[in-house]
Order: structure tokens, then C-alpha cells, then sequence
């Protein structure tokens, strides 16, 4: 890293796709094979998202969803393996905490398999007493038209 050009970004428009699919799948095993079409929507439905870079060279990405005010979650924190053990994890996971969209939020959940201790380090505490999930719900848009039926109806 010596005469690097570090920079964090906010900006959405700064992320090459390619860059970002190849960076899951050097970083991320619970990312692998993530497609450039998904990544871009799920970039589009994210503030912040927060890049870092050496030069021209994506090593670092988290992304956040919240109402703003009481709940978000941080999302697919990677930093290039290269990278890591520099402080620049630590300091991508403060960036989106203290990002405007962020700041005032009540509280902020993450997930994580195995860096349970990273986050410890930052302020982020275990808690099992809320977390659930739902299982295999397939993208409505990969079902046939004649498939897809929504048990709402919104709007007049």
C-alpha cells in the first residue's frame, strides 16, 4: 500500500459494476456469482453506499437501508484481501454510521457469520433476541407472468 492513493466515495455514479462483482466474489463466499443487473438494483434501493479506492482500484464497499430515524441495517461490508488488517474496514463501517441517513437512527443491525469480534470492536453488540429471516422467497420478476400473484392490491 505504500504511495497509495486511498479515497473513500459516496457517490453511486463512481461504481464500476464489473469491479464490484469481482470484488464480492474475490471477498465474499455468501456473495459469489452476485449479478451485475441485481447489484445495480440493490445499489439503487441503498443510502449510503460507501466505496473506498486506491486510485482506480474498487477494495472496499458497505451499503445501508433505513427509514432514517429508527431502524437500518448495514449490508455487504468487503475489503479486498490486500487490504485488510489496515484499519480501513473499521473506518468504511464508521463512514456509513455517521453518514446523514445514518447519524440519527435508533438502532443499526448488521449480520455477519464470522467477524463477530470486528464489530464488537466498533460499538456493535450480539443481540438474538430479534433476528429472523424468511427463507426462499423467489424474485417475482424470475416467475412466469401467469405465476405471479400478489395477495395485495395496492392503490385505487
Amino acid at each position: 500500500m505504500k504511495n497509495s492513493q486511498i479515497q473513500f466515495s459516496s457517490r453511486k455514479s463512481d461504481i464500476d459494476l464489473n469491479q464490484l462483482c469481482e470484488l464480492f466474489n474475490i471477498t465474499a463466499f455468501w456473495a459469489q456469482g452476485r449479478s451485475m443487473e441485481d447489484l445495480s438494483i440493490a445499489l439503487a434501493n441503498s443510502e449510503p453506499v460507501i466505496t473506498i479506492w486506491d486510485d482506480k482500484r474498487l477494495i472496499g464497499f458497505a451499503r445501508a437501508t433505513s427509514d432514517g430515524i429508527y431502524r437500518a441495517t448495514i449490508w455487504d461490508v468487503i475489503v479486498h484481501p490486500d487490504y485488510r488488517g489496515s484499519g480501513l474496514g473499521s473506518k468504511l463501517v464508521e463512514t456509513v454510521i455517521s453518514h446523514p441517513r445514518m447519524n440519527r437512527v435508533e438502532r443499526i443491525y448488521l449480520m455477519t457469520t464470522h467477524q463477530q469480534q470486528f464489530y464488537a470492536r466498533i460499538g456493535f453488540q450480539t443481540n438474538s433476541t430479534t433476528t429472523m429471516v424468511l427463507y426462499n422467497q423467489p424474485h417475482l420478476s424470475s416467475l412466469p407472468r401467469e405465476q405471479v400473484q400478489l395477495p395485495v392490491s395496492f392503490g385505487g
